[in-house]
């Protein structure tokens, strides 16, 4: 990196401009860090806030070589962007975190698996299929989770299938039902420096007919002994990728106590989105410190909260018109983050509510309040 992170012809690159890249302005402006993003939408949430805006597609090779061709560092919002463009760009001396081949390895879910069973990293047994035709041969038990390996996204390429012909006709990956208790997930950074740090535990619900998160929990209500599990399997898993940025780790608890990794995420993660009221550093901040390689920021849990997904209302496609958002703000400890995308559709990621209180029995009592309260329609 030939210019200093904080001088002002330092140009920091996100493929992505969703609403992880305008949270990630929001944290880059109190560094005066200045964020150039590119998205194929030329609304995209982050358009009109960043330092500058290129709409184009992040999966097109000479797109992203245009894009990055300037840039002293690039890093990214989505995994569904184009490694070949990246890994050209990082030969050419531009540094990019997380690390070319680390997407490589999360990109494709199986792939991802192969990863976690090669390093002894504890995950659900699966299989891998290359289309439905080769899991109608299979004769396999069901029903069975398939995942399609890539291009997933927001609970979409995960379904519980109940028989073949219902399959995707795409290379996939199938795992057993898991007989679990609750499901986790831990955020943890490392810089280049090597210094490693996890945030708490959070506990998610699923809304299960969008397959999204709808309901996120911190802290994790689960032991101590658990606590500790979970984040020392998740710092095996970002060094045992030599990964530099933030990663997301998804968990399943077993109702025996056992832990198994259900998927991960190389980027600021749906899961992390209340340390930005509820940790002494936010999962964006500390994804800008690792990159930068700057001091990982004290991720202590300063009050317990929820987290609510505004999701569109079923139903309802077109400008979004919230409902109850000037009733939730009248309530104390609640704190709406609105996306600034136009338009709806059923189960689109408008926002999101972090309530913040005394006590988890009180943040959960006002986040049925606010999900009650607050609706998106057109």
């Amino acid at each position: 990196m030939n210019r200093r992170w904080n001088s002002k012809d330092f140009k920091l690159g996100v493929l992505g401009g969703g609403q992880l890249g305008r949270m990630l302005i929001q944290e880059a402006i109190d560094l005066d860090v200045h964020l150039h993003m590119i998205d194929p939408d030329p609304n995209a949430p982050c358009a009109l806030i960043a330092h500058s805006f290129s709409c184009g597609s992040i999966t097109d090779y000479d797109t992203v070589i245009e894009f990055g061709k300037d840039k002293d560092l690039i890093t990214v919002e989505i995994e569904n962007v184009n490694i070949e463009a990246l890994e050209a760009l990082e030969q050419n001396g531009v540094k990019i975190f997380p690390q070319p081949r680390v997407l490589r390895i999360i990109k494709d879910k199986g792939i991802q698996k192969q990863f976690y069973v090669d390093h002894n990293i504890p995950t659900a047994p699966f299989t891998l299929y290359d289309n439905a035709n080769a899991l109608e041969e299979a004769n396999i038990s069901y029903p069975i989770i398939q995942k399609m390996r890539t291009g997933g996204y927001d609970g979409k390429g995960v379904q519980l299938l109940q028989q073949s012909s219902h399959s995707y006709d795409a290379p996939n990956l199938c795992e057993s039902l898991i007989d679990f208790d609750k499901e986790l997930s831990v955020i943890v950074a490392r810089n280049e420096n090597g210094d490693v740090q996890c945030f708490p535990s959070v506990e998610c619900e699923f809304n299960s007919e969008a397959n999204l998160v709808e309901y996120l929990f911190s802290p994790a209500n689960i032991s101590k002994e658990i606590t500790q599990k979970a984040n020392s399997i998740a710092m095996d898993l970002i060094q045992k990728l030599d990964m530099i940025g933030l990663l997301a780790v998804e968990f399943f608890l077993g109702k025996n106590g056992e832990l198994l990794v259900n998927e991960i995420a190389p980027r600021p993660h749906n899961s992390g989105h209340h340390t930005i009221e509820c940790c002494n550093t936010s999962q964006y901040a500390q994804h800008l410190r690792s990159a930068l390689n700057l001091p990982l920021g004290d991720t202590t849990l300063i009050t317990p909260g929820a987290m609510i997904n505004i999701l569109g209302e079923k139903g309802f496609t077109g400008p979004a018109i919230y409902e109850g958002l000037e009733k939730i703000l009248g309530i104390s400890g609640v704190h709406p983050h609105i996306y600034g995308k136009s338009d709806t559709k059923p189960f689109r990621k408008m926002g999101h509510v972090t309530i913040t209180g005394e006590t988890l029995i009180q943040v959960k009592r006002i986040a049925d309040e606010v999900k009650e309260t607050i609706k998106v329609k057109a």
